[in-house]
Formats: C-alpha cells, sequence, structure tokens
C-alpha cells in the first residue's frame, strides 16, 4: 500500500517533490511537498481517502512545539508554497511557505517591513501564523494571528477557503496571509539596564510603559545565575528616537546605557529542542509572582526570558525532572495565575517526556 500513496504524491506534486519520510522527519510516514493550493487540496483528498494524518510543516523549526511531537502520517511542506504579491501599498500578499527574513529581505529594498521578528531560524509565515510565535516587536504591534488581515487555507476536505476571522489551525493548510506593512524606522535605539530579581523587572516595566514613548519592544533576560537585563527598544524618527532614549535612560538610572545595537540575547529563544521550557502568559506586574513561584516549586532559581511588556515569557526547567515533577511545577504556577489572569503550557519536552505530559495545544498559542 506504500507504494502505491507514494505514487499518487508523486502524481500530484511531481517527481523529486514527495518521498517516503527519513528518520529526521519526526516520524513522518511520506513527505509531499506540494507547489500550489490546488496540488494541497489533492494532497488532502488523498490524506482522507486513505485515512491518514496530516501535518503542515515550514522550516520545522517549530515542528517539535505542542502536541506536534505526534508522528504524522503525512507531513505538507510548504517550501515550494512561497513568494510575496501587492506589496506596493499598505498591505502584502505572502505565501505560507516563504521565510519571514527573505520576505523582510524584499521589502527592506522598499524601505518597508512586515511587523513579524519571529526568534526561529528560518521561520516561515505560515509556521509564525500556525504557532502565533512572536518576538520583540509583539510589544508593539501585538501578536502575529492577530495581524493577519486574511488567511487563505485550504480545510481538511480539501475545500479552498479564505477568512479574516481565522482562530488557529484545526487540521487545514494556510497557503497564504494578507499582511501589513509599515515603512523602515528611520533610527532604532535599544536602552538596557541590569537586573537582578523578577520585582525590579516588574517595578521597572510598570515605570516605563505609562510614558508617553512608542516602545517597539520591552524584553528581559533573566538568567538562573548572574544578573540579568532588561531592554527597551525605540523605534521612529531619528531626533524623536534620541530624544525618547535620552529620557528613557535618564528615568532608568545611572546604570541604564543607550546602544545602537541590540544586546547578543534580544530576539533569540534561551532553549534548544532538548530543554524542557514552559510558555507564561502574564502581566508585567506580575511577572515577580512567576519567578518566585518556579525558583520556590522548582527548589533552585530557574532562566526566563521574552517579552516582559507584552507579557510572553518562557522560561527553561533544569534537566533531569521526571514528568510528574514537571506536572507540579505547571500545576503550581496555575494556582498563581489563576486569578491573575495568566497561563501556563508546556511547549516543548524531549519525546518521551513530552508522551507523559499534557502538552500546549495550538489553541494554547493564540
Amino acid at each position: 500500500m506504500s507504494g502505491s500513496i507514494l505514487a499518487e504524491l508523486v502524481a500530484i506534486c511531481g517527481p523529486g517533490a514527495a518521498r517516503a519520510g527519513r528518520p529526521d522527519d519526526s516520524g513522518a510516514g511520506f513527505v509531499a511537498s506540494p507547489a500550489t493550493p490546488r496540488a494541497v487540496a489533492e494532497l488532502l483528498h488523498i490524506a482522507v481517502e486513505r485515512g491518514l494524518s496530516v501535518r503542515p510543516r515550514g522550516s520545522g523549526s517549530k515542528f517539535h512545539w505542542g502536541t506536534g511531537g505526534e508522528h504524522p502520517d503525512l507531513v505538507i511542506d510548504t517550501g515550494r508554497l512561497n513568494g510575496m504579491w501587492d506589496h506596493d501599498g499598505a498591505t502584502a500578499i505572502v505565501a505560507a511557505g516563504t521565510p519571514v527574513e527573505v520576505a523582510q529581505a524584499v521589502l527592506r529594498s522598499h524601505g518597508r517591513r512586515l511587523t513579524l521578528d519571529p526568534p526561529s531560524p528560518g521561520a516561515t509565515i505560515g509556521g509564525v501564523l500556525a504557532t502565533n510565535e512572536s518576538g520583540p516587536l509583539r510589544h508593539r504591534f501585538g501578536a502575529p494571528a492577530g495581524q493577519a488581515l486574511s488567511v487563505s487555507l485550504v480545510d481538511p476536505a480539501g475545500r479552498f477557503a479564505e477568512t479574516a476571522e481565522w482562530e488557529g489551525p484545526s487540521g487545514e493548510v494556510l497557503t497564504a496571509a494578507l499582511l501589513p506593512l509599515e515603512d523602515l524606522p528611520e533610527a532604532r535605539r535599544w536602552v538596557t539596564r541590569p537586573v537582578s530579581t523578577p520585582t525590579e523587572v516588574g517595578e521597572l516595566v510598570a515605570q516605563v510603559v505609562t510614558q508617553d514613548l512608542a516602545l517597539s519592544g520591552v524584553e528581559v533576560d533573566l538568567p538562573a545565575a548572574g544578573a540579568g537585563t532588561l531592554a527597551l527598544l525605540l523605534e521612529g524618527p531619528t531626533t524623536g528616537v534620541a530624544t525618547g532614549a535620552g529620557r528613557l535612560a535618564r528615568q532608568l538610572g545611572p546604570r541604564a546605557v543607550i546602544r545602537a545595537e541590540p544586546p547578543p540575547w534580544w530576539g533569540r529563544y534561551s532553549f534548544g529542542v532538548s530543554d524542557v521550557v514552559l510558555r507564561i502568559r502574564v502581566r508585567s506586574r506580575d511577572l515577580h509572582s512567576v519567578g518566585y513561584t518556579l525558583r520556590d516549586v522548582v527548589g533552585l532559581p530557574v532562566p526566563v526570558r521574552g517579552s516582559a511588556g507584552a507579557g510572553v515569557v518562557h522560561a527553561v526547567l533544569p534537566r533531569g525532572l521526571s514528568a510528574a515533577r514537571i506536572g507540579d511545577v505547571v500545576v503550581g504556577l496555575k494556582q498563581v495565575l489563576l486569578g491573575r489572569g495568566g497561563r501556563v503550557v508546556v511547549l516543548t519536552a524531549p519525546p518521551e517526556l513530552a508522551a507523559q505530559m499534557e502538552m500546549a495545544r495550538p489553541a494554547d498559542l493564540l
């Protein structure tokens, strides 16, 4: 049967564009790379007829996130669904398999940009929207899923649809999205300040977000040991950015530094594929509760990094914890976050642990 399935996939996608799964395909039985939305629809028809489970994949940078660790029968690789159209005005249509950085490079040559900055290397438009992956710019522009003005997709039955009210993945395959554009900022400046505790971070963020400064990013890096850093990004006209950075630095005190380049950790994850990572949504003023709860439940300081201003951070748990122990940590955090309007989910874990735990579902990331 596998031979006949592969033959059907090749007939749809073309020679060299469909194959049997390899060890680096996360247990997938087959991988198909359609070049058009119609080919996507035909693949989904085959999947229904054959009873195959399906997962889309862009660059694969987030394929292990959440419940995505389950082995699909068919991976639909969106790499050939790439390109960008109608980007001369306030919006652009970008195909789902287009790497964000490629789209940004094209737009940069026209003095424009997408307001997306996902940390994952090689992240594609479809992957960013499906996982709601955001970087520092989330503080100013909001979550990626909320930025999409409309998305084009093929539903599990192979039907084409376009919607302005997409609520996250539920078996469909994104093929393109209509996204807003803006002019490249004339100037960018980062203001950084050393921080040592979650309480200090919360107090400082509360101070700066109430000011009439158009901050594009408010990020924190709190390692398990040593001093952390609060970093704030200002963008806009050169004079306004220089004035704003000066005001901000004075407000943060003598240890604040104005920089023309971001700190090395800016827009980067502090974790790898083998780490157990919690994604935590919490208001900046409640960040201290998360930090101290993590320390108390785990028994030692836990590194936290992310968008303190937007209230989305990641915590990397120590290696060697059992699934039951990790579950206790999550329960402890949920109890603290319950009355604060926050949420916590297990974003990534090694396969042997992920199989024993409740992992983040797609809806949890939106």
